[in-house]
């Protein structure tokens, strides 16, 4: 909350025509330029005097304001000290109470779903690494077991270490809500929505939320060269931990990890309206054109090469010689996302690699042995 302190008034910028309770994207800092989009001022909002709801609400809206400005400082920096993750500082039967600080839906009206950013406080108690996991317990009894409380559920960490807030005391999470739909109706069953996507997308600012964890290796940053090149495929709500890297590559201040490689983003998602975060990764790409590559992949507004829809593992083929030879030169290559992804993208990767004459289960073999490859579906 450091940087909104020092604002006394901010003044909105929203689309012409748009309707402004529909995406958070569609809240535009003045002055911030996103894109060819015609912006006018809309109304200014006297932070000091409204409620504080407000104020957290305004979060992630500032945090795109930050990154189009020189990086944030964050604190405390202390953070950075160890020399391992921390790992399952909360267990499922003692997990720490966190409170919800805002709840932004982050699709527009023809996205198919709602997928939300939530923003839990943690009070700095439950650190954690960029490409780590929490794990909920949403509230209520676990139906199979009378008395006992619901299963864990994990969901990528979408933010650094430092939060949306830059204080270390916020940890973000990109949720999509699981409903299900009766194939002979078409109608949505409730009693079969997902019990902690719901429970999160419902949750109000000030609510409480178990938390457990952190907890995951396999997806954390390397962060010993500093000059490397990270290749993040990801699809839908896998995005989540891409989001906690790029914040901390081209974003914070921090003292003790400038970036000087390469990152390239491949977002799979079914059309315009279900890109997640869209704004920050254009501002990154227009701030550090050398630095970040970022390719979308709409599988209901796209058609591949042979006309049919495209999906995350088309655009991989479309840059497979570049991915090819970045991987020989020891990038790191991540993915993450629904796990139904990866068959398709191994398929598409066995055939690039027979075309160049490689055999792929040796290369993969190799890229695992020397921690190049890196995967966390669900």
């Amino acid at each position: 909350m450091a940087h909104l302190a020092a604002l006394s008034q901010v003044s909105f910028a929203v689309p012409a025509g748009s309707d402004t309770t529909l995406r958070r994207s569609a809240f535009k800092i003045q002055n911030i330029g996103f894109g060819d989009k015609s912006w006018h001022p809309a109304l200014s909002l006297d932070l000091k005097s409204r409620n504080t709801g407000l104020k957290k609400r305004l979060l992630v809206c500032m945090s795109v304001q930050q990154a189009s400005r020189s990086k944030v400082a964050v604190s405390p920096l202390e953070l950075e000290d160890a020399k391992e993750p921390p790992l399952n500082t909360y267990k499922p039967k003692e997990p720490y109470t966190a409170t919800i600080v805002s709840v932004e839906r982050l699709v527009g009206p023809n996205a198919p779903g709602e997928t939300c950013h939530v923003v839990i406080d943690h009070g700095g108690n439950v650190p954690y690494w960029e490409g780590q996991s929490y794990g909920v317990i949403p509230p209520g009894e676990n139906p199979k077991k009378p008395g006992a409380p619901h299963n864990v559920r994990l969901y990528s960490i979408a933010s650094t270490r430092y939060g949306d807030s830059f204080d270390g005391k916020t940890a973000s999470l990109c949720v999509r809500r699981a409903v299900y739909y009766d194939p002979e109706t078409g109608k949505e069953d409730p009693s079969k929505s997902g019990v902690c996507s719901n429970f999160l997308c419902n949750s109000k600012p000030g609510d409480k939320v178990q938390i457990t964890g952190p907890s995951g290796k396999i997806m954390l940053l390397p962060e010993d060269d500093p000059n490397a090149t990270h290749i993040m495929i990801a699809t839908g709500t896998g995005v989540a931990p891409f989001r906690g890297y790029l914040r901390r590559m081209f974003m914070e201040d921090v003292p003790k990890y400038k970036f000087g490689g390469l990152a390239w983003l491949f977002l799979g998602v079914a059309n315009n309206d279900s890109l997640l975060y869209d704004e920050e990764f254009a501002k990154y790409l227009q701030d550090n054109p050398d630095h970040f590559r970022y390719d979308k992949a709409l599988s209901r507004e796209q058609k591949n090469k042979s006309g049919g829809k495209m999906y995350v593992q088309d655009k991989i083929e479309e840059y497979s010689d570049e991915i090819f030879k970045l991987l020989d030169d020891g990038a790191h290559i991540y993915f993450c996302g629904l796990k139904g992804m990866m068959p398709g993208i191994q398929d598409t990767l066995k055939k690039v690699a027979e075309q160049r004459g490689e055999k792929w289960d040796e290369k993969l073999s190799q890229l695992k042995k020397k921690k190049q490859w890196h995967v966390e579906v669900y």
